[in-house]
């Protein structure tokens, strides 16, 4: 299972430091929270656009941007400067599957892989007719918005019926799960099926990031 870094609780004035710390303590991937203040309470876009620059100069751990925004188009198109590995956009942002599609479609054009968020009260059925269209699916575990929240366990069986329709229907897609998770419940969504976890206040908050992202990862 990989593990994908969520800055949002990183401090601004030692940043740096922390960064290189969690590239060589083995990170996957520098999770990217993007929140515009709209879609979800919360606004992160200077912090982020800012760390995404930094990140873009001094490593080469990819990128994971992860967009809670309304307006996705501009949000794609501005984190795309900073190449990510894949941009994540939230199928509740999307008016219709055809205003999805579009965003799906330029995302790939532009070579980077596509994710699909949902929230925790979204069926995961809803979005079975996209899946071949993308590359991950993300699972919110919390509601999006904020850092520190407590995993809410009935996600997990969504989790479990996505890797049961992937499997079955052969498919190519990996499940990354976003929020409240650390070293007591991480086992359940690997059991689940996730490829991919993010995880942030667990990691940033420890006092050894190496063994913290090696105890995430067994």
């Amino acid at each position: 299972m990989e593990i994908s870094t969520s800055i949002l609780g990183v401090k601004e004035e030692n940043c740096m430091q922390v960064f290189y710390n969690l590239e060589t303590a083995g990170t996957d991937y520098f999770h990217i929270d993007v929140m515009d203040g709209k879609f979800v309470k919360n606004n992160t876009v200077n912090l982020m656009t800012k760390y995404s620059e930094y990140l873009n100069n001094i490593t080469n751990i990819p990128l994971d941007v992860h967009l809670m925004v309304n307006d996705v188009m501009s949000f794609i198109k501005s984190f795309m400067a900073f190449n990510p590995r894949n941009i994540t956009i939230h199928y509740e942002s999307a008016k219709n599957k055809e205003e999805l599609m579009n965003w799906i479609k330029y995302i790939k054009e532009n070579n980077s892989k596509v994710g699909i968020s949902i929230k925790p009260k979204t069926n995961i059925e809803e979005i079975y007719d996209i899946l071949q269209y993308i590359h991950t699916v993300l699972i919110m575990t919390v509601e999006p918005g904020k850092g520190g929240q407590k995993l809410i366990s009935e996600t997990i069986q969504k989790i479990k019926d996505l890797k049961q329709y992937i499997v079955k229907n052969n498919l190519e897609v990996d499940i990354e799960a976003d929020g409240g998770i650390n070293l007591e419940n991480v086992s359940l969504l690997k059991e689940a099926g996730c490829d991919i976890v993010v995880a942030g206040t667990c990691i940033i908050q420890s006092d050894n990031f190496k063994e913290t992202i090696k105890k995430l990862k067994l």
